[in-house]
């Protein structure tokens, strides 16, 4: 009997799909099972600690003597520092039912690093509601995400970024203020273009997006429009899935002049008459600079009925004991 090549292939398909899915949740039992015991673990620690006087602090002998004892009898995988973070575990989070089961080991191993409770609820709730990867939490802590997005908001925000996470709800929630590029890894000495910078970010698109935040979809790059027989290109043009609208963004590698911001209401006002459809909202103009003069910002947007937010950009990680510091200032300050 013949096979028919059509239904073989499928067969193939089937047979890959059944696989993948059941490696898939095997890899998910494990990684459940992994950040179960290691939550038991820690407790046995702090209810041995509680019958005696000494605290499992990372120096303790205690650690020491369990380290080098569980290492004897049971293999790789029990060194103090893995065993403080198992303890470390339990103290921050004593009911089980608040771990997540959408995060691994190495997920909460990275998120124990960080001290401040605040913060590290934040990226909790990031991580399980954009489902990142252990690498990107480790960029998005690495680039101060909470600290860059606190600083815009008062106590009362910077508690619901904590609780719930940060939650496009208007325009400006969709907004950074720096924005990191480090992941373009460029060069201290060399001097980048417009055009230069845009095809690095498109060349890290994934990494791009994932510094915009959620919602953001990629529609082009250098859209041009035709304005009275004169051409203009817009450097990059997103759609948000939340806001419902185009976003269009405009790259200066100087500081920000009141033209750029004329320019863009001017590419604001052609996209309300040309490219929305039905059920778009009115677009949004970010202009993401290497520097900006907040009076030049507010004198030229005030009074413009189109939403245009200026940001700078960063090419190097912030300086996150500075970004801390600005974030107790607004929490105490209240």
């Amino acid at each position: 009997m013949k096979l028919s090549a059509t239904k073989y292939n499928q067969l193939l398909d089937n047979i890959g799909s059944t696989l993948q899915k059941a490696r898939e949740n095997a890899i998910k039992a494990i990684n459940t099972e992994l950040v179960k015991a290691n939550w038991v673990i820690g407790r046995h620690i702090v209810e041995f600690e509680q019958q005696g006087k000494e605290k499992a602090e990372y120096g303790s002998s205690l650690l020491t003597s369990l380290a080098k004892d569980l290492k004897t009898k049971y293999g790789k995988g029990f060194s103090k520092s893995n065993i403080y973070l198992c303890r470390l575990f339990y103290s921050k989070y004593p009911k089980f039912q608040t771990v997540s089961g959408k995060l691994s080991w190495s997920h909460y191993a990275e998120l124990l690093t960080i001290s401040d409770d605040l913060a590290r609820s934040f990226y909790e709730k990031q991580s399980i509601k954009e489902n990142w990867s252990f690498r990107e939490l480790k960029r998005q802590i690495d680039s101060a995400l909470f600290q860059r997005l606190a600083l815009s908001k008062d106590k009362k925000g910077v508690l619901a970024l904590a609780e719930k996470g940060h939650e496009v709800i208007v325009a400006k929630d969709a907004i950074k203020d720096p924005y990191i590029f480090e992941f373009l890894e460029l060069p201290k000495d060399r001097i980048f273009k417009e055009r230069g910078l845009e095809k690095k970010l498109i060349d890290n698109l994934q990494k791009f997006l994932l510094e915009l935040g959620k919602g953001f979809s990629f529609v082009a790059r250098q859209f041009k429009i035709t304005v009275d027989n004169e051409h203009n290109f817009i450097d990059l043009v997103f759609y948000h899935r939340i806001l419902k609208c185009f976003i269009l963004i405009d790259l200066k590698t100087r500081k920000v002049k009141h033209q750029d911001i004329g320019q863009m209401n001017l590419y604001l006002n052609y996209f309300k008459e040309e490219e929305n459809t039905e059920g778009d909202n009115e677009p949004i103009g970010i202009i993401i600079a290497a520097d900006k003069h907040e009076y030049t910002v507010k004198y030229a947007t005030g009074g413009l009925a189109n939403k245009i937010f200026v940001s700078k950009y960063q090419l190097y990680l912030p300086d996150q004991k500075v970004l801390e510091n600005k974030v107790k200032e607004i929490i105490d300050s209240e």
